[in-house]
């Protein structure tokens, strides 16, 4: 185990540079993340978020499926369970009334659109498959990379939904663990709007919990299996997690073990952000996992 002390502040590259230094691959070993400023152009992150508005306007006949990361309030419905060959939209709990109406527009009432976009629209296909995050990847992690799953987050204005502290292994677990995050900020992110949190060196922790499928059938549901009692950080600033406030085209790596947060947006400024997820071929991914896909929807690398 590194007994170097954190980095008080995250670790910066840029992207149009060479390939990654081993000083770069010894911070992502600190620490868990990695921020990358201005991978991704302004222009191919207008072009992203017009796309995620053309999807969102054909969601108005789609069945309302509320996205949380509250344990008590989690929908584990078939329509959840069943996207990951899919691309489909998921609603803000607070986007709906008392009487269960829509209370905001329905562009504004989106939480986010996942889970295959990244193999089924042209569009992000392009956008996930980006020589930038091959690169990084090659350099940082999985040996064989599969692209599992991908999200648009919206974190919409006033009522864009808290992400609770949580790492990326509990619901992509693989043996041994592989899961790697890029998360690209598509609009500026800050503290008012919902930014990231991270615990610097939270990722040589152990995984505490793990998601996954009841049964057999998307109808089962989904459980928690708790793993180790050892509690995730206090979201906030009065824990160990730090804020990652970065503008737009920024690119954030996160080690699948590595605790992240983010508050709920209450400013009058979305917070977009585009999620990709990969894990490496080699590892064992489990049939019980909540995301699966069928045999003619295989996980792709980056070509």
């Amino acid at each position: 185990m590194d007994a170097s002390p954190p980095a008080a502040h995250p670790r910066t590259v840029a992207a149009t540079g060479p390939a990654l230094t081993d000083d770069d691959r010894a911070a992502w070993e600190r620490d868990g993340f990695l921020v990358i400023h201005d991978a991704v152009s302004e222009a191919a992150c207008r072009e992203l978020m017009a796309r995620a508005e053309e999807i969102v306007a054909e969601a108005a006949e789609d069945p309302v499926s509320v996205f949380s990361t509250h344990e008590q309030t989690r929908t584990s419905d078939e329509w959840f369970l069943s996207s990951g060959s899919a691309v489909r939209c998921f609603f803000e709990e607070e986007a709906f009334d008392a009487d269960g109406e829509l209370a905001v527009p329905l562009e504004r009432a989106i939480n986010k659109i996942g889970h295959a976009q990244h193999d089924l629209d042209d569009t992000y296909d392009r956008f996930a498959r980006a020589e930038v995050f091959a690169r990084t990847v090659e350099a940082l992690g999985p040996e064989q990379p599969l692209l599992l799953q991908s999200m648009h987050i919206f974190k919409q204005p006033r009522i864009g939904g808290e992400v609770t502290c949580h790492q990326d292994a509990t619901f992509l677990p693989t043996d041994p663990h592989s899961v790697m995050g890029l998360w690209v900020a598509l609009e500026d992110a800050t503290i008012g709007n919902g930014c990231l949190w991270a615990e610097p060196g939270g990722h040589r922790g152990p995984l505490r919990r793990v998601f996954s499928r009841a049964g057999a059938t998307d109808a089962d549901g989904t459980r928690f299996t708790d793993l180790d009692p050892t509690p995730l950080p206090p979201p906030g600033p009065d824990g160990p997690l730090v804020p990652l406030e970065v503008p737009a085209g920024t690119l954030v790596v996160l080690h699948g073990l590595l605790p992240h947060w983010s508050g709920p947006n209450r400013s009058d400024r979305s917070r977009q952000a585009y999620s990709l997820h990969l894990i490496d071929a080699t590892a064992h991914y489990p049939e019980d996992a909540w995301l699966q896909r069928p045999p003619e929807l295989p996980l792709r690398g980056f070509t």
